[in-house]
């Protein structure tokens, strides 16, 4: 049974930084493309970034290109999210999921995580 399980969320001041962690359990995390996804309060949910299967190839959106970075541990079975200068807009409820293609022209997930709260707050 896939799962997947985000941590590291918090309360942050604008330009500091947190770490995410998506664990996941049930698949062998090697062969799956991993999206990041948040969704702020009466907003439609977001793609932030994914990672290839392989770790090779990551996208990010606009609002996050520089500052985010997707990484993946296939030997720990753990994908992060490093969230660096944070902004008040990126408060959000932050998901990882399972994707099939990690693409700049977009991506779905399809096995969602529970989500970790990230508040951006001076």
């Amino acid at each position: 049974q896939v799962q997947l399980v985000e941590s590291g969320g918090g309360l942050v001041k604008p330009g500091g930084s947190l770490r995410l962690s998506c664990a996941a359990s049930g698949f062998t995390l090697e062969y799956y493309a991993i999206g990041w996804f948040r969704q702020a309060p009466g907003k439609e949910r977001e793609g932030v970034g994914c990672i290839s299967s392989s770790g090779g190839s990551t996208y990010y959106a606009d609002s996050v290109k520089g500052r985010f970075t997707v990484s993946k541990d296939n030997t720990k079975t753990k994908v992060y999210l490093q969230m660096n200068i944070l902004k008040l807009e990126d408060t959000a409820v932050y998901y990882c999921a399972t994707i099939t293609h990690c693409s700049a022209y977009g991506y779905k997930g399809n096995s969602w995580g529970q989500g970790t709260q990230v508040t951006v707050s001076l």
